[in-house]
C-alpha cells in the first residue's frame, strides 16, 4: 500500500513486511511497557521470524480492507516507530464499523503524538473509506488511554465484564465509539 499520511509532527505509513525489523524493534523495545495491557505474548514472540510471518497475514487483511495497521514515525527519523495506530475489524455493507487499537513507545508517552495520529487516521477511515463507526475498548485503569479517545470526541457507551483476557487475567473493559456524522 503505497499511502503515506503526514501530521504536523509525524508520518503515518501503513505497516507492512518491509517494516518487519522496525516494527519488531518497537515491539521488543517497549514489551515490558506494553505487558500491562496486551494479551499473554506467544512463546515466539521475541523471534522477529514470527512477527515476519504475522505482517505478512496482515498485509493480507490490509489488501482484503479488513484492517489497516499504521506505523507512526516522528518526521525527521523514518529509522524509528514510536507508535502504531490500527483500524481492525473492518465491517463494511450496513454496519460501516470498525476497532481502534493503537500503541507508543513508552519514551514518546505525554507528547501528543498518540493523539495527533489517531486524530489523522480516524480523518483517513472517515473520509476515505467511509465507515459510519469507531470503537474502543479500554481497560477502566488505562486513563492516559480513556483521556485520548475523549479527547478525540469517542463517547462512553457502556461497560464490558470481563471483556478480554489481558496478561493472563480477564479485564473488564470502557466501550467507546465514535461517530461519523459527515
Amino acid at each position: 500500500m503505497s499511502i503515506k499520511f503526514e501530521t504536523q509532527r509525524l508520518f503515518l505509513i501503513p505497516i507492512d513486511t518491509s517494516h518487519c525489523e522496525l516494527y519488531y524493534d518497537f515491539l521488543v523495545r517497549n514489551a515490558e511497557f506494553f505487558k500491562r495491557w496486551s494479551p499473554k505474548y506467544e512463546k515466539d514472540y521475541f523471534d522477529i521470524e514470527s512477527h515476519r510471518k504475522r505482517l505478512k497475514a496482515m498485509e493480507k487483511e490490509t489488501e482484503a480492507g479488513k484492517q489497516i495497521k499504521f506505523g507512526v514515525f516522528i518526521k525527521n527519523d523514518l529509522n524509528k516507530i514510536i507508535g502504531t495506530v490500527s483500524f481492525s475489524n473492518i465491517i463494511k455493507g450496513p454496519f460501516l464499523s470498525c476497532f481502534l487499537g493503537y500503541r507508543t513507545d513508552e519514551k514518546e508517552n505525554g507528547k501528543g503524538y498518540t493523539t495527533e495520529a489517531i486524530k489523522r487516521g480516524i480523518e483517513y477511515v472517515f473520509d476515505e473509506i467511509k465507515l459510519h463507526r469507531i470503537e474502543a475498548n479500554i481497560i477502566p485503569a488505562n486513563t492516559a488511554s480513556i483521556k485520548v479517545v475523549e479527547k478525540l470526541g469517542f463517547k462512553l457507551e457502556g461497560y464490558s465484564r470481563n471483556y478480554l483476557q489481558i496478561n493472563r487475567k480477564w479485564e473488564d473493559h470502557l466501550h467507546y465509539a465514535l461517530l461519523n456524522e459527515n
